[in-house]
């Protein structure tokens, strides 16, 4: 964890309100870093939803294995996550760490085993002491409280700089709902189904089935739209909980993900999703720049969004924004290698509004000295139109720096 904060992070951290059925706790267990939390323990109230969207890894970690195997039962009662050690290829070692670990918050909760849900991040290959567990979920089992979400966002960062949290209340038939979330990441940031750590909190009465399918489609546009460095990890998990506890004050219960009446909470519950998302992207390890990339005229949504991100994940492009270098032939590069339908001859560029290239040339307009002052801005838009078709689409990412050479050369040590 950086000692200093992002120069992207947000200007204002919102007020997280409490949500009936939920409440957090976290500690100090020692898991790798000294002085300060690593662990969360999330209680809910029985007959809580659970969905859940996972690492596509070959190689997940155990708590990923975990967490798929009991989500099958669709009710959760509590979350424990640790940060420093990712439990990830540990073997049977791990398997049993993860098998322990609920075991003991089970114990805390007073629940089942299958309701216990687990996320661990941090160092690959080392094995998870879950020792260091016993008696720590029992003490903040009796003192976990409905609502300090900034704490419990602390207590899950690893190279983070600043801890991730959206909130927003909606109306649902004619209750109001809220839906809290927290997030994690930095590095090892590339889509796929879910990117880092996320987990979401709503007292809305929304069924497993209907909750899984607003999660996986909610995480494509959002957190499958987000890359640092095109590494995807091992750990990655996003987990959502409904309490249903606003069913009391007039909430409709929820059954099918195309209810007419979720519209406003879909509304809201994708923008949470996509708040934390591009946190993630403001927080990518050694970033001074987000970076937007938007892709139009392709001839389909999915190749937009593969172009997008051959451009977001160039090394070459990433460090040319550090360098506040306008440089559109790496971006014709990205554009070329990335394997989809394109015609140089019809490709423009622009860098912050300031087309640089134009059918497949340099813009006869362009001015140096414009492009290189709109180049010193902390947020950058790169527009690619292709002129093929009617495909959209827009990824989010940052600038590659010297700062994430040197947090990722000696993170274990």
């Amino acid at each position: 964890m950086s000692s200093s904060v992002s120069p992207l992070a947000p200007k204002n951290v919102p007020d997280m309100p409490v949500i009936a059925g939920i409440r957090l706790a976290t500690a100090e267990a020692g898991i790798r870093y000294k002085n300060r939390t690593d662990v969360l323990l999330a209680i809910m109230d029985k007959g809580t939803a659970v969905a859940g969207v996972f690492t596509k890894s070959k190689c997940p970690s155990a708590p990923v294995e975990w967490c798929r195997a009991k989500l099958k039962g669709g009710k959760a009662r509590a979350l424990v996550v640790n940060s420093g050690n990712a439990n990830a290829f540990t073997g049977k070692t791990g398997r049993s760490s993860t098998a322990m670990t609920a075991k003991i918050a089970a114990k805390a909760v007073g629940c089942s085993e299958s309701e216990i849900f687990l996320a661990s991040t941090g160092v690959i290959g080392e094995p998870l002491d879950a020792s260091k567990f016993d008696g720590v979920l029992g003490r903040l089992a009796e003192t976990a409280e409905s609502g300090d979400y900034l704490a419990a966002a602390k207590a899950i960062m690893t190279t983070d700089t600043f801890p991730k949290v959206a909130t927003a209340t909606v109306k649902l038939g004619k209750a109001k709902v809220t839906i809290n979330g927290m997030a994690k990441g930095a590095g090892m940031i590339a889509p796929d189904m879910a990117t880092m750590l996320s987990f979401i909190f709503t007292d809305a009465p929304i069924a497993p089935a209907a909750l899984q399918a607003l999660l996986k489609a909610g995480v494509e546009d959002t957190f499958n739209a987000v890359t640092i460095d095109g590494d995807t990890s091992t750990s990655d998990t996003l987990l959502a909980f409904a309490t249903g506890a606003a069913a009391v004050h007039g909430a409709p219960k929820i059954s099918r993900a195309s209810d007419p009446r979720l519209k406003a909470f879909v509304k809201a519950f994708n923008l949470i999703l996509a708040n934390l998302s591009e946190q993630v992207a403001r927080d990518g390890e050694g970033a001074r720049k987000l970076v937007e990339i938007t892709v139009e005229g392709a001839k389909t949504k999915a190749s937009a969004r593969k172009i997008a991100m051959s451009i977001a994940n160039s090394p070459l492009v990433k460090t040319a924004i550090a360098g506040e270098d306008a440089n559109w032939g790496r971006v014709v590069m990205a554009v070329g290698k990335a394997g989809e339908p394109a015609d140089r001859d019809k490709l423009s560029i622009s860098f912050n509004g300031i087309r640089v290239a134009k059918s497949g040339a340099r813009d006869p307009s362009y001015d140096e000295t414009q492009v290189s002052e709109a180049m010193k801005a902390p947020e950058i838009a790169i527009k690619v139109s292709l002129g093929l078709g009617k495909g959209r689409d827009r990824v989010l990412t940052c600038d590659l720096t010297k700062e994430y050479v040197a947090i990722n050369g000696d993170y274990r040590s």
